[in-house]
């Protein structure tokens, strides 16, 4: 895609509509670990929204969702609702709400789980690659009936992968030992074969067969339900992009939730042309996604359209310029560039983790600011 051809994508009456998934972890005020609270403040939540908050696999996260939204502003409220909701349930229940991609602090061994099918079956086909599998992430749907042109938009968002994880990079301490990482999240599910970018695909059809080829080999448990990081999602109308940290700013989850409608529908729109998107290898991407994860928005990171290396701020003035047109004719301008403002103030969440954890306190101080940071602007704060 380029700047120049984006503007034939706006062939929608009105924007899309989108809706956020968000998975935080729940903390023990005073000893700072994960604590297996989630069925407790699923339930206690759900009082208040109803099924917009559920219980996670690991029995430590519980995990918040919003209805489908048209504007920025209905997003923000339905994402304050929720989160406030969680925030709300947790300290009745004597832990806190914490925004981390991964656990910061963690008695050893495995989580406690669910003993949820689907988990169980994880574990006899993955074993002990299962152990840590207790992650944090932001998925976003955004509306495309189409399954078929589902699939020839994701081929175009396939090189933005890398971006979007430097951009939401928010978990570089995992189990209460620094990683080295930006996003140590990535790094644990980029170990599963069936995880990361999707393979390309030149049709429904190819992506389906791949899926089936590839859980033939019990790679994917599913070829139903492949968990990629691009996919139409098997059972809402939507192109689920899913490779992202859960944000600790609510603001920022709204800003990279407009942003992915405005790249889907510039998208959309090219491949409704007949527009193949390129073609980079998953070996490329998946080398991309680990530069990403590795040094997150401050460092340099692999340009997958120009296969160029070069500052990952640069990488994100081109997707604005590609999407601008989407992004003005929605309203959104304004969103994305504060959120690219943010990052160059204050950098992404690992950069500030890591500053909060740099004190003699370690790593709890940087739980109690992200406990307080997911809070923030709620009616019910930390």
């Amino acid at each position: 895609m380029n700047a120049s051809s984006s503007s034939s994508a706006l062939s929608v009456e009105q924007p899309p509509t989108i809706g956020v998934e968000e998975e935080f972890f729940l903390v023990d005020p005073h000893t700072r670990f994960v604590v297996p609270a989630g069925p407790a403040v699923a339930a206690r939540a759900a009082d208040e929204v109803g099924d917009l908050v559920t219980k996670e696999f690991a029995l430590c996260q519980v995990e918040g969702r919003t209805p489908p939204c048209r504007t920025a502003g209905e997003l923000r409220g339905e994402l304050g609702r929720v989160r406030g909701a969680l925030v709300a349930a947790a300290r009745v229940e004597g832990v806190r709400l914490c925004a981390s991609g991964t656990a910061v602090m963690q008695e050893p061994g495995p989580a406690q789980v669910a003993d949820h099918p689907r988990y169980l079956a994880g574990r006899l086909q993955y074993r002990s690659m299962m152990d840590d599998f207790a992650i944090s992430a932001l998925h976003v749907h955004v509306h495309l009936p189409d399954p078929e042109l589902a699939v020839l938009t994701g081929n175009h968002l396939r090189p933005w992968l890398p971006l979007l994880i430097a951009l939401s990079a928010n978990s570089p301490f995992h189990r209460g030992g620094d990683t080295g990482y930006a996003s140590w999240r990535t790094v644990i599910r980029s170990r599963f074969p069936c995880l990361g970018p999707p393979p390309y695909a030149a049709s429904l059809e190819e992506h389906e067969r791949l899926a089936v080829v590839i859980a033939d080999t019990e790679a994917m448990l599913d070829a139903g339900m492949p968990f990629w990081d691009l996919r139409p999602n098997p059972r809402l109308p939507t192109l689920e992009i899913r490779a992202m940290d859960v944000l600790q700013d609510l603001d920022d989850t709204v800003a990279v939730a407009v942003l992915l409608r405005a790249l889907v529908v510039t998208a959309a729109g090219r491949a409704r042309h007949g527009d193949p998107g390129p073609a980079w290898s998953g070996e490329v991407l998946r080398a991309a996604c680990w530069r990403a994860a590795r040094d997150g928005w401050s460092g340099n990171g692999f340009d997958a359209l120009t296969g160029r290396v070069r500052p990952v701020a640069e990488i994100a003035d081109d997707l604005v310029g590609v999407v601008r047109p989407a992004l003005e004719e929605f309203g959104d301008l304004e969103e994305v560039t504060a959120l690219f403002q943010r990052l160059a103030t204050r950098g992404d969440g690992a950069l500030r983790q890591r500053a909060w954890g740099a004190g003699p306190a370690g790593p709890a101080a940087a739980v109690d600011q992200l406990v307080l940071a997911t809070g923030r602007g709620l009616d019910f704060e930390g």
